[in-house]
């Protein structure tokens, strides 16, 4: 198309030199207008799964630093929901004068203990990225969720991992993807199928299997099964048997249920993953009435031997039984490269260890661990619901 390709490169940067010099606001308008973020569609996406009522008491848990943008939008929506909004706590210290109100000035330096009798009248509590367990804020009200009252939303926004099961970096395309699944999710196809799900486990034998060997049953008896499909509602709050029942995730997707621990008996065969700082391959554990029996590694057994050393009864039990149903956060929708949001897409199965407490469960101790299996085949009594991780039903 040129004839004299050096003129064609020198008139290129003549004019990138000219469009640098174009004014702030310009500027601005070209760096700003392909946002990664759709801040309003995730507020409105965030507010139709709370079905605010008139009067309800709302408390947004961040960190600077993380989704900023949303809080002074989430705030606008409460207040027009006609609920009363009180504000956003900073887990990391002091709230911006964005956030603050009377409310989050009064719960400044307050403990974990304090924070539990303060926040006792908040209907709503939304826990943004950033926000975890470990910070009092959020545990004051997991507290309150304990004993049966109130309700929040776990907004992770995190939870990406390599097939391996190792931790994948939050990076813009699990952003992009993740606010894709938030909006386009069928959520009333998906409470129907996990409703469905739940009927069919009552008083049948769950057996799970994997190409590596993995061979284990259970029975869940009349044990909460939690379904993760988005209702943030008051109405489903008061519904709520154990704390993740009124800790509403999203994105959503994850049944999860602690299996009678009594009845859990055979073999799981791991994925290579690490183990106390150490990649463990060939890992194989064997139950008896969900206890650890025997366990056996390809390579660096004494990495596992030293996690259940460490951390007793509790690394030693079958804890609980997920299963993903949303075909947004299928493992297919990333192209088969990683599992999206803590295996709650379709046909994902983690089968974890330890502490089941807060699913309805005996097992005490502190300890978890997850576990994610892309390949498994789940029966249900006779019929096949997951094959080779796939949902099939």
């Amino acid at each position: 198309m040129f004839r004299y390709p050096s003129l064609f490169l020198l008139l290129f940067l003549l004019l990138a030199c000219q469009n640098n010099e174009t004014t702030d606001e310009a500027t601005t308008e070209v760096i700003t207008a392909p946002t990664l973020f759709d801040w309003p569609g995730i507020a409105d996406q965030l507010l139709a799964r709370m079905d605010l009522q008139a009067g309800e008491k709302v408390l947004l848990v961040g960190q600077t630093g993380e989704f900023d943008p949303l809080i002074p939008l989430l705030r606008e929506r409460i207040s027009a929901a006609g609920a009363e909004d009180l504000g956003a706590i900073n887990v990391n210290g002091d709230e911006p004068e964005a956030w603050a109100t009377e409310f989050t000035q009064g719960a400044a330096d307050l403990s974990r203990e304090q924070l539990r009798d303060y926040l006792a009248d908040v209907d709503l509590g939304i826990m943004l990225p950033g926000a975890v367990p470990t910070h009092a804020p959020y545990a004051a009200l997991q507290d309150i969720l304990q004993e049966g009252r109130r309700r929040t939303i776990h907004f992770h926004w995190s939870g990406a991992y390599h097939l391996n099961g190792s931790e994948k970096t939050v990076d813009s395309t699990v952003h992009v993807f993740y606010q894709q699944v938030l909006a386009q999710t069928d959520y009333a196809a998906l409470a129907a199928k996990q409703q469905t799900f739940e009927q069919a486990m009552r008083g049948q034998a769950i057996r799970v299997t994997t190409p590596k060997g993995t061979d284990i049953s259970f029975q869940i008896g009349d044990r909460p099964v939690t379904k993760q499909d988005g209702n943030a509602s008051a109405a489903r709050a008061q519904q709520g048997q154990n704390l993740i029942d009124r800790e509403v995730e999203l994105p959503a997707g994850a049944i999860r249920v602690a299996p009678m621990e009594e009845t859990v008996n055979g073999s799981i065969a791991f994925p290579d993953a690490e183990w106390n700082g150490q990649v463990v391959r060939g890992l194989v554990m064997n139950f008896e009435n969900g206890k650890l029996s025997s366990f056996s590694a390809g390579q660096n057994e004494e990495a596992v031997q030293a996690v259940l050393d460490e951390n007793g009864e509790s690394a030693r039990s079958f804890r609980e039984f997920a299963l993903g149903f949303n075909p947004q956060l299928a493992i297919e929708a990333t192209g088969g490269e990683w599992i999206p949001y803590y295996g709650y897409g379709a046909g994902v199965v983690r089968l974890s260890l330890g502490d089941n407490t807060e699913l309805g469960g005996q097992v005490t101790g502190g300890f978890v661990r997850w576990n994610f299996f892309t390949d498994a085949t789940v029966v249900v009594g006779e019929e096949t619901w997951v094959e080779d991780g796939s949902l099939v039903r």
